[in-house]
């Protein structure tokens, strides 16, 4: 048992240094932690302004000037980072970002109206939900490997911590001492630093538009089509939204906590804050240690929201200040587990051409669900009292968890195949692919067997999967001599992207064993890469242009 943690350390540790030594990574983590500490600052002297301006009533104003058109306009500003360069995406974002908080700290100075700088706020915070989506998406096309892939998303979600405690705790001090605008163009001074580190990644190899254009509503969907079209992805997505509608509803309960079971006092709600955070931090410790096991995280994150839960349970029970600070530090370390497991099980699931949209989805939800959850908890409060309102809370996400563990297990349940991860990296349309989207389409991929005289497809039949050849050999007969296709070969691709019925008929020529790919996840894996596309563009020409090339239009 120790021999295998040490060798999990180790392989652990590998795969950190392995991400530090990224130099691409290591901006753009540097780049997020600017980001982070500068939107935290952003929130708190914002809030420290709405306060000073209208007292709790205009703070709460603010919030909701800024979270509700965030909560509509994610999916659309997500749609971005999939139509274009994500890097660039990011890029603009956080130009779009400190530009906001730069005209806020004007306005502040010129001492306009209030209403104007709350509409400011506004502004900002669409362009932060542009940005979430392009980083979570851009992080797959940047990782070498799915190890160095989760050694990334453990290091993003540290710095997502670190900075909820950094950034109030720099704003709290600059407020402190200097005025309200002065603090605000501090902070436009720490996104210009993350400007110029976004500035210095390499752009990801990615089409600035797609080729192929489609209908702006049906763009806007894919990213809900991508994640209820398929069962586990569904159950995760709905997972997601479990945890975050219970983290809406821990926001009105910890206040409760604090002043009516602990009688700890206005302090004690940030104090009881510090625990969860805290956690968070060992949390992230935890995962840093397990981030060789990028094969099995469905475990872990059923544990993180078991962990989520258990704590509220517990402290319906049992309500003493140094128990609850503990019970809600391991809700921490849940909350951490939550994140990592949970984005690196999408980016490792989702296709990359709909990735950003994805998590746009994501980001609507969670806007939403944290607003759904604080209403919740306080009719629950007023139907069942503070004990009951927890309990009810806390039983939730286990629960659920247990409920749909067969289907969150699905999502790492089959380990990568190497034979078939090797054929698709020696394939030219899907050699560029970065290593994230390349185990995501090995995951996709069906086993096929063909006997001997067996037709695969007839010529006129639509298309709808591409073919890798494992082992054995298949004829492609077309209207000339059949040409002979063997291990290593693929096949079926003009169909699939030039959307025009079966071209050629295919027949085993031996026994054959083989791998299909959806013809869904082979279009978007192509054309959502420049390098991708292009080779496919070639291998097309090629097949059309000449009856005795690799192989046939099929």
């Amino acid at each position: 048992m120790g021999g295998r943690l040490l060798r999990q350390l180790r392989e652990s540790g590998a795969a950190l240094r392995a991400a530090a030594g990224n130099p691409d990574l290591r901006r753009l983590e540097l780049a997020l932690a600017a980001l982070v500490v500068g939107q935290w600052s952003y929130t708190v002297v914002v809030a420290v302004y709405a306060y000073h301006q209208g007292g709790a009533a205009a703070v709460g104003l603010v919030g909701l000037i800024r979270m509700l058109p965030a909560a509509f306009a994610a999916p659309l500003t997500a749609l971005f980072a999939d139509r274009y360069r994500r890097q660039r995406v990011l890029l603009v974002a956080a130009i779009l970002e400190g530009l906001g908080v730069g005209v806020t700290a004007a306005a502040v100075l010129a001492d306009v109206r209030s209403l104007l700088v709350y509409g400011i706020t506004a502004g900002v915070q669409l362009a932060t939900t542009a940005a979430v989506p392009a980083r979570a998406a851009l992080i797959p096309s940047i990782a070498r490997s799915p190890e160095e892939l989760t050694a990334a998303n453990v290091t993003a979600t540290t710095i997502d911590s670190v900075g909820a405690f950094a950034g109030p705790a720099v704003a709290g001090i600059l407020v402190g001492f200097a005025d309200v605008g002065i603090v605000l163009a501090v902070v436009t001074a720490v996104f210009a630093g993350a400007v110029v580190l976004l500035g210095r990644i390499s752009p990801d190899e990615r089409p600035d538009v797609q080729a192929r254009s489609v209908e702006l509503t049906g763009e806007l969907l894919a990213g809900v089509r991508a994640l209820a079209g398929e069962t586990k992805l569904a159950v995760l997505t709905g997972l997601y939204a479990s945890q975050t509608f219970v983290a809406g509803a821990l926001n009105v309960l910890i206040v409760v906590v604090a002043l009516e079971l602990l009688d700890l006092g206005d302090a004690g709600v940030g104090y009881l804050n510090a625990a969860i955070g805290i956690g968070g931090l060992a949390g992230a410790a935890f995962m840093f240690a397990l981030v060789a096991g990028t094969r099995r995280l469905a475990p872990h994150f059923a544990l993180g929201m078991a962990l989520w839960g258990l704590p509220m349970l517990l402290l319906a029970l049992w309500t003493q200040p140094i128990f609850a600070f503990a019970v809600l530090g391991l809700l921490g370390v849940g909350n951490t587990l939550v994140d990592v497991a949970g984005v690196t099980l999408l980016q490792r699931a989702v296709p990359d051409a709909v990735l950003a949209r994805v998590f746009g989805v994501l980001e609507s939800l969670t806007w939403g669900t944290i607003a759904l959850g604080s209403i919740a908890a306080s009719g629950l409060v007023a139907a069942l009292g503070s004990r009951g309102a927890l309990a009810v809370a806390g039983g939730l996400l286990p629960m659920l968890t247990v409920l749909s563990w067969r289907q969150l297990a699905a999502l790492d349940a089959r380990p990568p195949d190497t034979a078939a991860i090797q054929l698709l990296r020696g394939t030219p349309m899907f050699a560029p692919l970065p290593p994230a989207v390349i185990e995501a389409l090995a995951g996709a991929l069906e086993e096929v067997r063909v006997s001997a005289g067996d037709v695969v497809f007839l010529r006129g039949e639509p298309g709808e999967r591409f073919y890798l050849i494992a082992h054995g050999e298949v004829e492609v007969e077309v209207d000339r001599e059949p040409v002979v296709l063997g291990p290593g070969d693929f096949f079926g691709e003009i169909a699939l992207l030039e959307n025009v019925p079966r071209t050629a008929t295919v027949r085993a020529r031996t026994p054959v064993e083989a791998y299909a790919l959806p013809g869904g996840a082979f279009v978007a894996a192509v054309t959502g890469h420049a390098e991708s596309e292009e080779a496919a563009d070639l291998v097309i020409a090629a097949r059309l242009g000449s009856a005795t090339s690799r192989g046939a239009s099929v």
